[in-house]
């Protein structure tokens, strides 16, 4: 055996295996509110279709689409099927699969309010011959969240979901974002749910959060001793976060007006993946351990006072441009905008972490529409080298260390350090230590809702956002968006698209005698 192999073979042998203490999944029954809408042809069924493919699910499971539209189970399964063939992540489509899967799927018509349509799927829940498909209950409510409270309230006056704690049996809700859209309607919406079933049954999804380069933020931490070290203010000069989208708002016009950039993204993703960065090690990797870390960090963000908003955070909005050489609109020509629009396509914001971690440490957020390249990372830049030595002799242009995470595309890790050119002068430029997961797992990386979907059928909510979690980031977002209501965009504000942002942005870096690391791949 050729000595790679044998490497191979003792890394496999090395693998620590979390999965062995994970709870068998039991049978049980899916429900999907709102089955007629776009989340469940292009997220929901193909996820659970390829978990069904890899052996995941449960042994014996169902599948029931709930929507006011007519349709027959056969019906519902061609659309699903002819929706497979576009949006599966493999191509193609397994038809024996599929023919096994699609055995389990099924129809109930009705609508939300109706409680006829309610006793309608228990009466269905109960032909499967099987407690525990009648019992155990995933409730997806694909549907508005202003259907969340109405939906909850009637499974739970049908009896199928109980609040009170059942031994044998299970019920979860599992509910989209955006929930709320300030704190005093999340807090609504939170009391709405809670209400009707417990806090321990209600599952709040962040796609972002199934990522498998943001799950591995954890791993990385608190699996390797050697970063926990430089992971402080001693060693850490800033930090900056980057999810940077190519497309521009397109037919979402109408929801874009209502959210921003501020609610579409900062208020959860960023925030989200900030807290995973700088949370302090939890006691256990028990769902509530992690969600308890995440909560403390992000109490521990500095508010952004009114007076303050202009000097810490910077908003943006598209005007024409180029984005890959094609001309695009600008914001204000996208289809249901207005055409003196002040909503935000772009956010930088400048943040500091009172706690004793991060104490004087600014973190850097930024996200937009229609910038060159559609990129999420996070950039760890660490303090400049003493000016003393070959700092001294350099005149200020050795390069700092840093560390990137890239969560896409092109993921991995890339620690930044400097080295000596080969030759007879001596030189130092920065090289890079790279770890890529495509060259070390393969290309093959599963959908965000397939891991999600499979925790929650599992009971675990490690990466599922907890009620104090969503209104503590709502908490932080409201003054600052209050404060924009009464201001117009300035001309240093907007920005063409195509580019990274409005200068306003750069200058928030130069502040601090920073700028924004490029996220596009070096070559």
């Amino acid at each position: 055996m050729d000595a790679p192999n044998q490497l191979e073979q003792l890394d496999e042998l090395m693998a620590c295996r979390l999965d062995d203490t994970r709870k068998a999944l039991e049978p049980c029954s899916i429900v999907i509110f709102g089955a007629s809408g776009d989340l469940t042809a292009r997220k929901l069924i193909p996820a659970l279709y390829h978990l069904f493919r890899e052996r995941q699910m449960p042994v014996n499971f169902r599948v029931i689409g709930f929507a006011r539209r007519e349709k027959s189970d056969a019906s519902f399964r061609e659309e699903l099927r002819a929706a497979l063939d576009q949006f599966s992540r493999t191509k193609p489509v397994d038809e024996k699969v599929w023919a096994d899967f699609s055995a389990r799927i099924h129809y109930c018509l009705g609508e939300f309010g109706d409680a006829a349509a309610y006793a309608r799927l228990e009466k269905l829940l109960s032909s499967f011959g099987s407690e525990q498909l009648r019992r155990n209950l995933l409730c997806y409510l694909a549907t508005s969240p202003s259907q969340f409270g109405e939906v909850a309230e009637n499974l739970e006056r049908a009896g199928l979901v109980h609040k009170e704690q059942q031994k044998q049996f299970w019920q979860r809700i599992v509910v989209e974002k955006p929930f709320g859209h300030d704190l005093a309607s999340a807090q609504a919406l939170n009391n709405e749910l809670t209400r009707h079933a417990h806090e321990r049954q209600v599952f709040r999804i962040d796609h972002y959060l199934g990522k498998e380069t943001v799950q591995n933020i954890l791993m990385f931490r608190f699996s390797n001793s050697i970063f926990e070290q430089l992971w402080t203010r001693s060693s850490v000069d800033h930090v900056q976060i980057t999810v940077g989208e190519k497309l521009g708002v397109g037919g979402r016009g109408g929801y874009y007006e209502e959210a921003g950039a501020m609610r579409d993204m900062v208020q959860n993703h960023l925030l989200q993946v900030l807290s995973l960065i700088a949370m302090e090690p939890p006691v256990s990797l028990e769902a509530e351990s992690v969600r308890d870390e995440k909560v403390k960090l992000l109490k521990s963000i500095r508010p952004i006072r009114s007076a303050d908003v202009a000097k810490q955070v910077v908003r943006g909005q598209y005007f024409a441009g180029l984005v890959d050489g094609q001309p695009r609109n600008g914001y204000r020509q996208e289809t249901k905008v207005k055409t003196d629009s002040n909503v935000e396509t772009y956010v930088a914001l400048k943040l500091f972490i009172d706690n004793w971690r991060w104490s004087g440490v600014p973190f850097y957020l930024r996200t937009g529409k229609s910038l060159p390249l559609s990129a999420s990372e996070v950039r760890v830049q660490f303090r400049p080298t003493p000016n003393v030595l070959f700092a001294a002799q350099g005149g200020g242009h050795l390069d700092p260390n840093s560390l990137t995470l890239r969560l896409q595309p092109n993921e991995g890790i890339t620690l930044h350090f400097n080295g000596k050119v080969p030759g007879t002068s001596l030189q130092l430029r920065p090289v890079r230590m790279h770890f890529s997961y495509d060259a070390e797992f393969g290309a093959y990386t599963p959908e965000a809702y397939e891991r999600l979907l499979l925790e929650a059928m599992a009971g675990d909510a490690t990466l599922f956002i907890r009620r104090d979690e969503v209104e503590t980031a709502w908490s932080f977002v409201d003054p600052i968006r209050a404060a924009w209501e009464s201001r117009a965009l300035t001309n240093r504000e907007f920005y063409s698209a195509g580019t990274w942002g409005p200068m306003a942005a750069e200058e928030l870096l130069a502040q601090g005698g920073h700028v924004w690391h490029d996220p596009r791949p070096a070559k």
